[in-house]
């Protein structure tokens, strides 16, 4: 298979199953990718994801072609997520957040470490607590 040069790349993170026009339109649309193209692809991709922001890595091809490689949500989203909040405190350290119990931690963990630089599930969780902590939000045990 010949190698294709790629002419963008581009990081989005979008609406699982219903990806924005207007935000694919900003950062793809000086490029000429067909974006009804776009769109189509990363709903159905993440459709079963619906309600959560699923980043995507967006590498569009001289010929105008794309691949799409798929992230999983961000950390605070899944913290959030977990939490059954909206946000994180407005002042970390200051006022508290709900705490995050460390089975939910574990739980955000396991789903994040295909992207996380390790394989170690305690690392993980170590890397997720961070994440909690500049949020605001603790962990119990």
């Amino acid at each position: 298979m010949a190698r294709r040069n790629h002419l963008s790349r581009a990081k989005l993170q979008l609406d699982a199953g219903n990806a924005s026009m207007m935000e694919l339109g900003k950062m793809l649309g000086p490029i000429g990718v067909n974006l009804v193209d776009v769109k189509r692809t990363y709903d159905a991709a993440t459709a079963g994801q619906r309600g959560e922001i699923v980043p995507v890595v967006v590498t569009v091809f001289e010929d105008k072609s794309f691949e799409l490689r798929y992230a999983t949500p961000p950390t605070s989203f899944l913290i959030r997520q977990e939490l059954g909040i909206d946000r994180g405190s407005s002042q970390p350290g200051h006022h508290g957040a709900p705490q995050l119990s460390e089975d939910a931690l574990r739980r955000v963990a396991e789903r994040k470490l295909a992207d996380l630089n390790t394989d170690d599930i305690e690392t993980a969780m170590r890397i997720v607590s961070g994440t909690a902590r500049s949020m605001g939000v603790g962990i119990t045990t």
